[in-house]
């Protein structure tokens, strides 16, 4: 069976956006509009969510000035108000989203928030960059979350480390140069064991993440095809593997998976392979590799190698153990370019951050969107094109592998 279609969610009444407030002045498509910022200069930001939100620079941006900010406990609300060096706070989103001063809204909240939250925030007319996933398990949240977007008009932005690791932007670019030549497939691996700690709040109440099927958090892997190529996934199958744990019998996704290992086609016939896994007797990793005809590239990864490689095919021959002539590749180490002490970010923001120095980066996208009124990297076609892929996925793995279509999102022409 098949996922709903957007034609179908809409015909069982979807979404209604009216009643939507006069700020958002009937915007058209994302990305065809003026900036929309309440006041001319600085971006002025609410961030919500005091542990992930913590991590990003939006106090060091020329462009930008941290308005408030909220987070539902009270410590967390602290760390955020001297993090961002912000006097004002709320005690809530809701309460936040009403602040005639806020121009955009910073949702890292957890994950099966998200989609609400977003179309809280853009009903009061806020931009909104979120943090992944875009939707958390459902086609009908996915198709939700890309209504309000393109009704309302306002930028949306996923906050995907992944599109601006280190690596995978020097993997970018060595494609848009054509060095890989065919570029037909790649594979991505996020193996994170001993995530326990996440599972329960303080008081002993179960988090988000208990249980979580792990293809409901597949960005950090299918944005290393799907942001260097712009290729799209369109069918899968997927596998699971789960034991007896008492987390696999009583979450509230019904999930009875730890792991997920999923085989993707593109809509250009190529390759993607895909490893989620949460357990097992392995050393973790979150890596990638791109595989072309003429060249191939490896991420750097503590289990394989300590830096990346490229392997590149050449004109010589030579034989293997049975005789047979091949081209010879030479694999050769590649110097990791640190991007993020170019010209490509303002002064303040060139230094190392979170995850892999990708954090500057995207504080630097979402504010260089809003100033430009243009579309960000990961706009909402491209969020849902990382994290619909792995709603699917784990449709397939509950029915044995069944191979499933994908849908695609792309933006209009």
């Amino acid at each position: 069976m098949n996922p709903l279609t957007r034609r179908d969610f809409l015909k069982q009444g979807g979404m209604s956006v009216a009643g939507i407030v006069g700020a958002t002045q009937g915007l058209a498509v994302q990305g065809q509009v003026s900036s929309n910022l309440r006041n001319p200069g600085k971006v002025r930001i609410g961030i919500a969510g005091g542990r992930f939100g913590l991590q990003f620079q939006w106090h060091e941006h020329p462009d930008c000035i941290v308005e408030a900010v909220t987070d539902l406990l009270p410590d967390r609300k602290a760390a955020l108000m001297k993090t961002y060096r912000c006097a004002k706070s709320y005690n809530s989103l809701e309460e936040m989203v009403k602040d005639p001063n806020i121009d955009a809204i910073g949702i890292f909240t957890p994950a099966p928030d998200h989609v609400r939250h977003v179309k809280l925030a853009m009903k009061h007319g806020k931009h909104v960059i979120s943090a992944v996933p875009a939707a958390c398990g459902t086609m009908e949240e996915a198709y939700e979350l890309l209504d309000i977007v393109e009704t309302t008009g306002l930028t949306y932005m996923m906050a995907e480390t992944s599109y601006y690791q280190q690596f995978a932007m020097s993997a970018r670019k060595f494609y848009q140069e054509g060095k890989f030549g065919n570029l037909y497939h790649c594979e991505s691996f996020y193996q994170h064991d001993g995530l326990e700690p996440l599972f329960f709040n303080p008081d002993g109440s179960k988090t988000w993440r208990y249980g979580l099927p792990p293809m409901y958090y597949p960005t950090h892997c299918t944005a290393h095809l799907v942001g260097v190529t712009g290729e799209r996934l369109v069918e899968v199958s997927c596998h699971g593997w789960g034991d007896d744990s008492p987390i696999l019998k009583d979450n509230d996704y019904n999930n009875p998976f730890w792991n997920n290992t999923a085989m993707f086609k593109t809509d250009r016939g190529n390759s993607f392979y895909c490893k989620v896994w949460w357990k097992g007797a392995h050393m973790g990793s979150e890596r990638a590799e791109w595989v072309g005809d003429k060249m191939s590239f490896y991420g750097p990864d503590r289990t394989y190698s300590s830096q990346p490689i490229i392997v590149s095919r050449t004109e010589e021959k030579d034989a293997d153990e049975a005789g047979f002539v091949r081209s010879r590749t030479r694999p050769e180490p590649y110097d990791q370019v640190e991007w993020y002490m170019t010209d490509m970010l303002p002064e303040p923001l060139r230094h190392t951050s979170g995850h892999h120095g990708s954090h500057t980066f995207l504080t630097h996208e979402f504010i260089s969107a809003l100033k430009e009124g243009r579309a960000p990297t990961v706009d909402i076609y491209e969020a849902l094109s990382y994290t619909v892929p792995g709603i699917i996925a784990h449709q397939s793995a509950l029915k044995d592998g069944e191979t499933l279509t994908v849908p695609v999102f792309n933006r209009p022409a």
